[in-house]
């Protein structure tokens, strides 16, 4: 496999992890508790699905050609839940990841040569790749971190649970692991 290929492959693959572990929090959430934050100085789930989603949107949007800080994008206004029902939010954050994939699958071989700008800032596209994922890796982990506070004893976990690594090994491997 070409390493353009396999860059973009696993690229998207992270991108689309990270979107369903999002996405598998917030459904054990309830519609008030994406609402409610965990103090003043936190945001709630839902305002962080607004930013993440209009930042892809922002980024992503005619990414090789204009900045990625788009003029008509209000940041500030990401942090105010402004959706009346989870429904609105969940068609926004598709939007948002629907904006990222779309161009994430468009870029070809000789885009990974070119500049793109944030807020004036030269990127190579990779690192602009790069920057994005970090950012939405950041805000995925909040959420997740958010909705499990909010589940409380009703949350299932996204991941191996506590205590079950050496089952899932032995599930996974039978007698030992690979390597060992």
């Amino acid at each position: 496999m070409a390493p353009f290929t396999q860059f973009m492959s696993a690229t998207l693959n992270v991108f689309e992890a990270q979107k369903q572990m999002a996405e598998r929090a917030v459904a054990q959430v309830s519609d008030e508790g994406l609402r409610t934050a965990l103090d003043e100085h936190t945001n709630s789930i839902a305002v962080i699905m607004k930013h993440v989603a209009g930042n892809l949107i922002s980024r992503w949007t005619d990414f090789l050609t204009t900045d990625g800080e788009k003029s008509d994008r209000n940041r500030d206004d990401e942090f105010v839940d402004t959706f009346s029902t989870r429904e609105e939010l969940l068609a926004y954050w598709e939007r948002g990841w629907g904006v990222l994939f779309d161009s994430l699958n468009s870029l070809q071989p000789d885009d990974l040569e070119t500049t793109v700008y944030i807020r004036g800032d030269a990127h190579t596209v990779p690192l602009a790749i790069q920057r994005s994922l970090g950012h939405t890796c950041y805000h995925v982990g909040q959420i997740v971190q958010v909705a499990r506070i909010q589940a409380g004893d009703e949350w299932n976990t996204l991941t191996i649970p506590r205590g079950q690594s050496e089952q899932f090994n032995q599930e996974r491997w039978g007698e030992g692991k690979p390597g060992k």
